[in-house]
């Protein structure tokens, strides 16, 4: 297709430097590319549309395109504001502009031009899919002067055939989180066990609800759900399994990296999480959800002011957000009440009983060869109220302090040393 593409910008650049008369021509949609080929025709573009993709994507893979095109008709140099494009801080070459697009496609047309803008306005299938965009450009600069940037994944997508995961940055500021831990590794109470298969319930089969019953203008997009109780009681597990059994990437967002101290800052950073995350599919994780998430104090200074306006326009952003989100706090009560209000559900996951700490401890504790048949276990679970956590920490520990006096089994003296690490580290008294 960059033969095309340089077919395409010539018959521009004839018409309009060398004022020939030319009949119009459309853009082959058939590619070597398959992946850009099947995107084509599964999206049923126009040729417009078509040659915006390409002149978004081809310098990635030739840097020095649209200069050796330019050079063919202006060989002595010189100026050519129309054709737009600017300089990169690491590209040598042009970087195609909303300008570069209207003046291919369009020339001087400027009826043709404004029609061609809408190709970046919000409803247009390029904004929807987050396939590309214009640039935001400073105040008092012409909007389509912003740089034509094409989304990564797409660009991986055509480039390389496969779609690499975005990485944990100040432009994305969540990480992706796995487990290959099993449902039956996860030891939750009955009621929250059954509140997180109502999750997974939704996740399986809502999209075939609102496609084949009609019901996507009467239910609202998305679900929210409030993970809260104590640390180490199995939160990120569930997030990281339902995940992994529904098919979906899970991303815990970095809240150090959400909220910022400068005044816009943080709705730019939730702006560019969302946008990423739109028609992904994705699990978005809010850990420690209290910080951003809590209760919206009175408007006492400028800061109080725009603390609130943050909350009011992360509700915004999830309440329009598609998928799932799930929040997790410690505590219920600390989360704005104009948040749980809008939630579809809450899952509590109380600290461990008895008979939940004993299915702990057998589910981790290393194979039997490993670990002395005098220690108890039931003995343990009764007698020292750990979470999850707690009992891996524990047993890690044990496991560590084993191997170092070269024995060849674990003991109980080994756990109860985890044991009273872990009850120091959260401020109990520890009693043998």
């Amino acid at each position: 297709m960059e033969t095309d593409l340089v077919n395409f910008i010539r018959y521009r650049l004839d018409i309009e430097l060398k004022n020939k008369i030319l009949d119009p021509i459309e853009i082959n949609s058939d590619s070597n590319n398959f992946e850009l080929s099947q995107f084509i025709k599964a999206h049923k573009l126009s040729t417009p549309e078509i040659v915006t993709m390409l002149i978004a994507l081809v310098p990635h893979l030739s840097p020095e395109f649209f200069s050796n095109i330019i050079a063919e008709y202006l060989p002595n140099g010189g100026d050519f504001p129309e054709f737009g494009g600017v300089k990169g801080k690491n590209h040598r070459g042009l970087l195609p502009t909303g300008e570069t697009v209207l003046y291919i496609l369009a020339g001087y047309d400027i009826e043709k031009r404004i029609e061609l803008a809408k190709m970046f306005e919000e409803d247009h299938l390029f904004a929807q899919k987050s396939i590309l965009y214009v640039e935001p450009v400073p105040a008092g600069e012409p909007k389509m002067s912003g740089r034509l940037i094409m989304d990564d994944e797409y660009v991986d997508l055509f480039t390389s055939g496969k779609v690499s995961k975005p990485k944990l940055s100040s432009d994305f500021p969540a990480q992706r989180i796995s487990t290959n831990l099993e449902w039956t590794d996860l030891v939750l109470k009955d009621k929250t066990l059954d509140e997180v298969k109502e999750l997974e319930t939704w996740l399986n089969f809502n999209e075939q609800l609102m496609s084949e019953w009609g019901m996507r203008e009467k239910i609202k997009p998305g679900y929210r759900v409030l993970f809260h109780g104590p640390s180490g009681t199995g939160k990120t597990l569930t997030a990281c399994l339902l995940g992994k059994y529904t098919g979906r990437d899970v991303y815990r967002v970095d809240l150090s990296m959400v909220i910022s101290k400068y005044i816009g800052e943080t709705e730019k950073n939730l702006s560019g999480l969302f946008n990423k995350a739109a028609h992904k599919n994705w699990i978005l994780f809010f850990d420690e959800a209290d910080s951003l998430f809590g209760k919206r104090t009175n408007v006492r200074d400028a800061h109080d002011k725009y603390a609130n306006q943050e909350v009011s326009y992360l509700l915004q952003r999830i309440e329009a957000h598609q998928g799932l989100v799930i929040l997790a706090s410690n505590m219920k009560g600390n989360i704005d009440s104009a948040f749980t209000r809008r939630f579809n559900a809450f899952v509590e996951f109380d600290p461990p009983g008895v008979a939940e700490r004993l299915k702990l401890w057998k589910v981790y504790m290393p194979n039997s060869n490993k670990v002395s048949k005098k220690i108890g276990l039931e003995e343990l679970a009764k007698n020292y109220e750990l979470t999850g956590a707690n009992i891996v920490n524990t047993i890690h520990y044990a496991g560590l302090l084993t191997i170092k006096d070269k024995k060849a089994q674990l003991d109980k003296n080994a756990l109860m040393a985890g044991i009273r690490k872990e009850y120091k580290k959260e401020g109990k008294i520890f009693q043998k």
